[in-house]
């Protein structure tokens, strides 16, 4: 399913050029699981990997420059990943009457949101971009900060310090919250909101913000055009104390967006296309080690799960400054209760599931995907925030035999699947975080579905705590397959249950999914 596929975008491209991308990747790929083995299991010398991480480099470059002259010479490519502007009539064709699109522009000394309606162009100025920089990043540092692990730290210290998070966060998240929402909260109502975030706020999980109300009285909604309305606290009641804390996700469904065209060229490229006949296809707890219970038969489908941290995160990390892991490849046990309890939810009709040995990079490239509606990774993400095309999700890393083999379903391979799925979901740590292109917002794994087919795809902002991730996607698939709700309905409604749970309401383990793409 990987480079053929992908002919119609490669229609009128020199085929030496499609050979050499293929082959790139190939060696890509090797090189990259090579250098991952090394780090992992400290089988190298230092100097050694150093020179496979320049190899690497120099490889990815001329990987770049090979797709790019692809790009150049596919007008299908340049529609979805560079589409022309639309015009405000043609963006406002693309919206209901229950949705508004917010598109933001950060500033140096000042910046603005328009909010779009079918029948409305309003314009608002914000405060300059570093101001809104320090609260958009505190937000999610904030929120990470709750899978840090404290040396020592007991339960009573433990609980303390989450209790300071929460009061820390409810205050920050109001400000930015009056920062961000508070000049426009008149538009907002219980509309649907599609938002262009621009810079730090594509970090921002907008469900999690804390909700604004507006008083109709001295609303600056009547702004209109050019004339952008000024921020301030009147006439908004931003709620910042932590037992009060309401998030956005309450009154809202939220979709996140690329650019305001990128949602007509999409609609334009699917137009007619019947979904696929089968349902469920989830691939789930994969074999990272040798060493796993299950090459010696335990732990396996007839077994208990091997025992591990319910605060176990499911991200591995790769940093620029040559670090190796920040942490183990651990298997993620609530990855089979979740994969079983989405399952059962799914209707009686022919379900792929691919666990254990199963779930390797040869299934998650499988021509058989393609016949499924809802496409679910469930296991760790690994970033790379240096190469971030390297950027993966992480599949079985051993056979049957215990044999190294390669796991990693990486960016540039993503890009050449045809995956014409209703919905992804990757249910990894940060699938949706990416290196950051003026122009084009964070690049991560979504745009890589996207472009192979998915009509949305649902991805992660931050570590994403194992158990509750498990919890989370059993009320979204139960909200879409047994409820009929769309698949924004069903995320808003899973979110706000798991909001209303006491062991739940942080929204650290709730906020980290966004969905991108069609919202109907």
């Amino acid at each position: 399913m990987l480079n053929e596929a992908r002919v119609d975008f490669r229609k009128g491209v020199d085929p030496a050029l499609i050979a050499r991308e293929r082959k790139l990747g190939q060696t890509l790929n090797a090189k990259a699981q090579r250098q991952i083995q090394l780090r992992s299991q400290k089988g190298g010398s230092p100097e050694e990997i150093a020179n496979l991480g320049r190899e690497i480099g120099a490889l990815e470059d001329e990987y770049q420059q090979v797709q790019a002259a692809i790009r150049k010479n596919s007008p299908m490519y340049a529609s979805l990943a560079q589409p022309q502007p639309l015009t405000v009539k043609e963006i406002q064709d693309q919206l209901d009457p229950d949705t508004v699109l917010l598109e933001y522009s950060l500033g140096e000394r000042r910046s603005f949101v328009w909010a779009v309606t079918p029948t409305s162009l309003r314009s608002y100025e914000l405060p300059p971009r570093d101001q809104i920089d320090k609260n958009a990043r505190k937000v999610y540092e904030l929120l990470t900060e709750r899978s840090a692990a404290k040396l020592n730290e007991n339960p009573i210290a433990k609980q303390a310090r989450l209790a300071l998070l929460d009061s820390v966060f409810a205050e920050t998240t109001a400000t930015l919250s009056r920062q961000v929402l508070q000049p426009l909260a008149n538009e907002l109502g219980n509309k649907r909101l599609l938002i262009v975030a621009d810079g730090s706020l594509q970090y921002v999980p907008f469900a999690a913000l804390s909700a604004a109300r507006a008083d109709p009285i001295n609303s600056p909604s009547k702004n209109t055009g050019d004339a952008p309305a000024r921020s301030g606290r009147k006439g908004i009641r931003v709620l910042s104390d932590a037992a009060a804390y309401r998030p956005l996700v309450v009154d809202h469904q939220i979709i996140s967006a690329p650019s305001a065209t990128a949602l007509a060229v999409q609609r334009t490229n699917l137009a007619g296309r019947k979904p696929a006949a089968k349902a469920v296809a989830v691939i789930a707890d994969p074999v990272f080690s040798a060493a796993d219970e299950r090459l010696a038969g335990v732990g396996t489908p007839d077994g208990p799960p091997p025992v591990s941290d319910d605060n176990t995160s499911r991200i591995l990390e790769h940093t620029a400054d040559g670090d190796a892991w920040k942490l183990s490849i651990r298997r993620l046990r609530f990855t089979r209760q979740e994969a079983d309890q989405i399952l059962a939810v799914a209707p009686n009709s022919s379900n792929l599931k691919a666990l254990d040995f199963d779930a390797t990079r040869v299934s998650g490239t499988a021509d058989v995907l393609s016949q499924y509606r809802y496409v679910h990774f469930a296991t760790h993400g690994y970033l790379d925030t240096q190469r971030p095309g390297l950027s993966a999700i992480v599949l079985s890393l051993v056979d049957r035999q215990g044999k190294p083999q390669d796991g990693f379903l990486r960016a540039h391979d993503i890009y050449n699947l045809n995956l014409p799925a209703e919905l992804v979901v990757l249910s990894a740590c940060q699938t949706g975080l990416g290196k950051e292109i003026k122009g084009e917002g964070l690049v991560g794994l979504t745009q890589g579905f996207m472009y192979a087919g998915a009509r949305r795809v649902v991805v992660s902002l931050w570590n994403v705590n194992d158990k509750a991730t498990a919890d989370l996607m059993k009320r979204f698939y139960r909200g879409m397959l047994r409820e009929n709700l769309t698949p924004a309905a069903a995320l808003r409604a899973a979110q706000v249950e798991m909001w209303k749970q006491k062991q739940w309401r942080s929204p650290y383990y709730w906020a980290a999914f966004t969905m991108q793409g069609e919202w109907r």
